[in-house]
């Protein structure tokens, strides 16, 4: 249910002497712009982040759902020290991913409830940047769920709806809901999608099958979007506990290389893949680096030929505080809130994504 650059080549002889260092600097600016891809008809004018912050529980009990491990008597001993500090660490992220300003829009994966998202803001320095909250309580057997976080001002949400992940039997899975939100970023709508897609826990090949579940639910949406209009501008974002290179993504959900000539306004393209291609990764398990959080966009947002709103480049936002020595397997990894049942005070076991949105100079 729906919530409501040669002129200036041939002119430089004419300079005046004392001009002639200038122009010829600027000359091989120009040049290096050309050179390394540097677009100077675009310019970033907004921020898209997805972050999956290591359960953000409260400490208080909910009947309803599994949530006995993050309790104070729990085994990980979830006090409310560590819920603050935790709850002030994002809000460093958060801030910390600024340029020339905050992200936008943000997309948050492993909250419990609205409780934690209404403190983030309200308790955290947070306060002071409009962010507002849309989330939907998912039948997630833990309890935890997707959010979506906006700059009051900035997105002007239409409408947004949970998506539960329908099995081929017509049943709903006992996980995360996918969130829908269809609002307008600067002067266009753009339609976002949050996931967190079921986990590998219990083995990749016994639970491969409920995240092709939610990426042929997530394509199924996407489809019917673009059906009515197949301009839309649409984002991705999620983890979805699989790379660009797996099945459900590659295959399932079909999304492709953005590295083409031309994109296809109605095809689906992953701005992860080049990354997961170098070996990057979100996420590091067994020693291994996999990239498993990203983003995702609809052609449209490629194509730079319709002067609107268009994609930048993904980036894995991994500053030195987010990360720390990896001690058994070399190299760093994240620097988490808990290793297994230590608590080890630091962010999350993710690093967050983020793209920049285009607009014409």
């Amino acid at each position: 249910m729906m919530h409501p650059i040669s002129e200036l080549m041939n002119t430089s002889t004419f300079l005046p002497k004392n001009n002639r260092r200038e122009h010829l600097l600027l000359l091989v600016f120009l040049l290096f712009c050309s050179l390394s891809g540097v677009s100077q008809e675009y310019t970033p004018f907004a921020r898209v982040m997805f972050y999956n912050v290591e359960n953000l529980f409260d400490t208080q009990d909910d009947p309803a759902t599994s949530d006995n491990e993050f309790l104070p008597n729990g085994k990980k001993h979830w006090t409310n020290t560590r819920y603050y500090q935790k709850q002030n660490r994002i809000a460093q992220v958060i801030i910390a991913a600024r340029e020339d300003d905050y992200p936008d829009v943000i997309g948050l994966c492993e909250i419990e409830n609205q409780e934690v998202l209404e403190s983030l803001l309200f308790f955290t320095p947070l306060n002071k940047l409009g962010y507002k909250i849309i989330h939907k309580e998912s039948p997630d057997p833990r309890g935890i769920d997707v959010a979506f976080l906006y700059r009051n001002g900035k997105f002007r949400p239409l409408c947004y709806e949970a998506i539960p992940l329908i099995n081929s039997k017509g049943h709903a899975l006992k996980t995360r809901d996918i969130l829908y939100v269809k609002g307008i970023l600067g002067s266009d709508t753009l339609h976002f999608f949050v996931n967190h897609w079921p986990s590998k826990y219990g083995g990749i090949s016994a639970t491969k099958l409920s995240r092709a579940t939610a990426a042929s639910t997530l394509r199924a949406k996407t489809d019917s979007i673009l059906k009515l209009n197949n301009q839309s501008r649409i984002i991705i974002m999620g983890d979805f506990n699989d790379t660009p290179l797996d099945a459900s993504i590659k295959e399932v959900l079909g999304a492709k290389s953005p590295e083409t000539n031309q994109a296809m306004p109605d095809s689906l393209y992953n701005l992860a893949l080049p990354l997961a291609q170098k070996g990057k990764g979100s996420n590091k398990f067994q020693g291994k680096w996999s990239l498993i959080d990203q983003i995702m966009v609809s052609g449209s947002l490629l194509d730079k030929t319709k002067g609107k709103t268009i994609a930048g480049s993904f980036q894995l936002f991994s500053p030195d505080f987010l990360l720390e020595n990896d001690e058994a397997n070399l190299g760093k990894k994240p620097n988490r809130t808990y290793a297994g049942y230590k608590y080890h005070g630091g962010f999350s076991d993710h690093l967050p994504v983020t793209v920049e949105l285009l607009r014409k100079k």
